[in-house]
């Protein structure tokens, strides 16, 4: 009996720690996704094409368990409007698209621009964590970064819409320019994490389809409802895509149900 007792709670054991880290539940319209456990932040990462592909493409070709959208690109130059960070290095730098060049507005916000929110995982002395923080900003004493993707703007803990150029306001307070429609329903991709107890994260993404779009103020409450420390959106609208087993989401916004072509995306790496 004594050894039966020991091989269940062997296998019970052995269950546990094979858990998939990746929980989805949808409500509403809304995908939730919770990334939780250590052993996952490993298998992060942010990854571009050198011509725009679709999520599921994307999906396919890294062969991953997990799709989604990350940053803002050109559709006419094909070239990323986020800075991407993948193993060290940084794939996707924005300075280097002509549309800063050619376009006077962009060249001369173009410092806001260039440091609107990421999303990074950190190595801080062979131990991995999670921070949502402005490009610019810098990582803390004998950390670096390991992967990332810039979007925009930051939800929490405060929204930055005039900070990151997603909003513009005249002298009395008047919106006169807005972009990535933050100020109109629409489909969304949403990021943020949350400090447990003990000092463990979890990383929350949310897929907003259009069948609860959401303004980037309701996004925010989204995420505020949620306790999250601090939490960002990714490019949304057309671009909003999800692949993981069977869910597969694209906006209903394009045509032909395939999904948008696209730049760069977030995925989890099979082991």
């Amino acid at each position: 009996m004594k050894k039966l007792l020991t091989f269940l709670f062997l296998i019970f054991l052995s269950g546990a720690s094979y858990a998939a880290p990746i929980d989805v539940k949808y409500d509403d319209g809304i995908y939730h996704i919770v990334l939780s456990g250590d052993k996952i932040k490993k298998q992060i990462e942010f990854i571009s094409s050198p011509t725009l592909i679709t999520n599921k493409e994307a999906h396919n070709k890294s062969n991953s368990l997990l799709t989604i959208n990350a940053g803002f690109f050109d559709p006419q130059t094909q070239k990323s409007m986020s800075y991407i960070v993948n193993d060290t290095q940084t794939i996707e730098d924005p300075i280097f698209n002509e549309s800063f060049q050619t376009n006077p507005v962009l060249r001369r916000n173009m410092k806001k621009i260039l440091d609107r929110t990421e999303f990074r995982v950190l190595d801080c002395d062979s131990k991995l964590k999670y921070e949502i923080a402005q490009h610019n900003s810098k990582v803390d004493f004998l950390c670096s970064v390991q992967t990332s993707a810039q979007g925009g703007p930051q939800l929490l803990p405060n929204l930055r819409l005039e900070e990151e150029f997603f909003v513009v306001k005249d002298k009395d307070g008047n919106v006169i320019r807005e972009s990535a429609s933050v100020l109109h329903k629409t489909a969304r991709t949403l990021i943020g994490l949350k400090t447990l107890e003990g000092g463990a994260q979890e990383i929350h993404i949310f897929i907003v389809t259009d069948e609860h779009p959401m303004d980037i103020y309701e996004a925010r409450d989204l995420c505020a409802s949620y306790n999250l420390d601090s939490a960002m959106a990714f490019d949304g609208g057309s671009s909003t895509s999800f692949n993981y087993k069977n869910i597969a989401v694209t906006s209903k916004q394009e045509d032909g149900g395939s999904g948008r072509a696209l730049k760069s995306f977030m995925i989890i790496k099979k082991k």
